[in-house]
């Protein structure tokens, strides 16, 4: 820490810092990043610190000043503009001219001679002129004129004490023997998307009418302007490559499928290509370009799955087969999750010799893709992948194209989450999906948005998933999916839901949380407007997050009390309070619960006992409340929750 004798100030647990700098933050374009770091020396001379930043490869440091504000604690803020790599560290010097001036007034109030401590700030008015400009050092001079024409001791300390003086004498201090933190640490700078975006899912072939074959890509785009209508940004499809015919599944993940069934997109590759080519019963790559500019004039971005792995067909097993692992027997083993087999899967083999080749082509699937206008993946079963290989190829990609936001699929050990936001996801899936009890969403969310997880783990929350029908959602029926969608939309600034959601669409494999019948394995046709879909529901939420910046932030979650075990009550607000919404959700979908709500009115923006207006975005109604305490009553048949904006 200390390699050099004349270099003696201390800095140290600087924050935010991810594993001692081992890995950046994450921040969006536009945000002002907040630091801290602590800052000491031994004796009593006064420091000034400075954080450095810049954007990765710039020639020069910009530098804001650090401001103690709490034993021996600075702090300070600066803006992250554009898109990419950014990094930042830290530099403490001794302010030998605001040290000397402190001594002098100390001496003049305790009475003391200073004839020897003038002749040092003398000393180092001359030390200032010497680093001046030209202009500068004719400031400097004329004002040592005038020094010595000051008679008393008072009056010289006083003219050196001259606010423009200091700052003058502060900019031409000696920083030769400077300190600079040993580390320099990263940011990540992302789109603002990465932060706030309203995902929904569709399977391009379940969106037609024909229930005897799958949609295409244009007549999948027939249904953009609803799905933008809900209030959704992104659009993400699962695999749309060629599907697999050895092994292919049937209906509900039958074993041995009919000729007639399509198999799951997830097995893919076959005569007709593999991850760069799209399955020809979609249309052509052509369609696609179009099917991705419509979305794109409707206000949509398209994300599409990645997913490494190869159906029996797929040409890699011919052009490379060093890059699957042979069993003793010579056979390449199928994919497997006991108790799920997926005979119609083959995963690649990162441990093989090959490695540079297999990563490089991955990194070219993106590449292709991105070249398409794909500037979203979500990744399927990432923690099943090496992490140095996601650092390289998140890093490798993002140096190209710092635009591409990357969604870690990954319901796994919770450290192999945090270690993939780590070292490059963007965003990532949570266990919100399980959380359905008031003390276990608030201790859950209050690790996702207020610990060290927020500077690097963006969560997003998933209602449901093809793979997940939860049992709350299968149990609650239409009350329970009201509850979810709020949840979702508001407890997170990226949220999801995979189409079916907003039908309440539950029918479920008995004792599992998977759908019976899913699109997985079979041509699917929607009634998008049958009896008892929440759509309006979910349009007003959507509307509410573009409409109240309050609602587009991550991390600032608060949870308020509430008398009643189902009642959950939180809010988000703007730093200037200058918008705050307050949600009160009813958790359980079977009865009505009446509660008293607690909340502190100085945290809505309110004094003590000032009335303040609430009104429901959702209902539109409003009421007057006041104080500390307030009455709610919700029933779950018609209104689970109330989202209301302070007025």
């Amino acid at each position: 820490m200390f390699d050099d004798p004349h270099r003696t100030i201390a800095i140290e647990r600087p924050s935010p810092e991810i594993d001692d700098g081992r890995f950046p933050i994450k921040r969006e374009v536009g945000d002002v990043v907040q630091v801290e770091v602590d800052i000491f020396k031994e004796g009593h001379e006064r420091l000034r610190a400075e954080v450095l930043v810049r954007p990765v490869g710039a020639p020069e440091w910009s530098a804001y000043p650090l401001e103690l504000f709490d034993n021996d604690r600075w702090r300070a803020a600066f803006p992250v503009t554009s898109l990419g790599r950014w990094e930042y560290t830290f530099e403490a010097w001794v302010d030998r001219y605001g040290s000397w001036l402190d001594e002098v007034k100390k001496k003049i109030g305790a009475g003391e001679d200073i004839a020897s401590e003038l002749l040092e700030g003398e000393q180092l008015m001359r030390g200032a002129a010497e680093r001046a400009s030209a202009g500068d050092k004719k400031h400097i001079e004329a004002f040592l004129a005038s020094f010595h024409s000051l008679r008393s001791a008072v009056e010289r300390v006083e003219a050196a004490s001259e606010g423009a003086w200091v700052k003058l004498m502060a900019k031409l201090e000696d920083r030769s023997r400077a300190t600079r933190y040993d580390r320099v640490l990263e940011i990540v700078v992302d789109p603002v998307h990465a932060r706030f975006s309203a995902w929904y899912e569709i399977f391009p072939r379940s969106q037609g009418t024909d229930p005897t074959r799958g949609a295409t890509f244009r007549e999948a785009a027939l249904r953009i302007p609803e799905i933008r209508a809900m209030g959704f940004d992104v659009l993400y499809m699962p695999p749309i490559h060629p599907i697999g015919k050895t092994n292919r599944k049937g209906k509900n993940n039958a074993r041995v499928g009919l000729p007639t069934d399509p198999g799951s997109p997830y097995a893919i590759g076959s005569e007709a290509g593999g991850h760069m080519a799209v399955e020809p019963s979609l249309g052509t790559l052509a369609d696609f370009d179009a099917f991705v500019k419509t979305c794109e004039n409707h206000g949509l971005r398209v994300a599409l799955d990645f997913a490494i792995q190869c159906s029996p067909d797929h040409p890699y097993l011919k052009e490379h087969p060093e890059w699957f692992a042979k069993r003793p027997d010579g056979t390449i083993k199928y994919a497997e999750n006991p108790p799920k087999k997926y005979e119609d899967i083959h995963h690649l083999h990162f441990e093989t010799e090959a490695w540079h080749s297999l990563w490089e082509e991955m990194a070219k699937i993106l590449r292709f893709w991105i070249g398409h206008g794909v500037r979203i993946f979500r990744v399927d079963n990432p923690h099943t992948k090496p992490l140095p290989f996601w650092k390289w190829l998140i890093d490798t990609i993002q140096r190209e194209h710092p635009d591409v936001v990357f969604l870690a699929e990954a319901f796994t050990r919770p450290k192999m989450m945090r270690a993939l936001a780590k070292v490059g996801f963007t965003q990532s899936y949570t266990y919100f999906t399980w959380r359905n009890e008031k003390q276990e969403i608030i201790d859950y969310l209050v690790e996702l948005t207020q610990s060290e997880m927020k500077e690097y783990y963006r969560g997003n929350f998933f209602a449901n998933t093809p793979d997940i029908l939860p049992f709350f959602l299968q149990k609650g029926g239409r009350p329970a999916f009201c509850i979810r969608a709020v949840l979702a939309a508001t407890l997170s600034s990226c949220y999801g839901i995979y189409n079916g959601f907003e039908l309440c669409e539950n029918r479920a494999i008995p004792g599992r949380e998977e759908y019976l019948d899913s699109e997985k394995y079979e041509y699917k046709v929607w009634d998008w407007d049958r009896p008892g879909h929440i759509k309006p529901l979910i349009t007003k939420l959507n509307q509410a997050r573009h409409q109240h910046p309050a609602l587009q932030e991550y991390d600032n979650l608060r949870f308020h009390a509430a008398d009643s075990n189902d009642i959950l009550v939180y809010s988000k607000a703007t730093p200037k309070r200058d918008n705050v919404i307050l949600a009160v959700v009813n958790l359980n979908p079977f009865e009505v619960r009446e509660s008293l709500v607690h909340v502190n009115p100085w945290e809505l923006g309110k004094g003590d006992n000032e009335p303040y207006g609430v009104r429901d975005l959702l209902s539109g109604q409003r009421w007057t409340w006041q104080g500390w305490t307030n009455y709610v009553r919700l029933d779950p048949r018609h209104q689970p929750a109330h989202l209301f904006v302070i007025e």
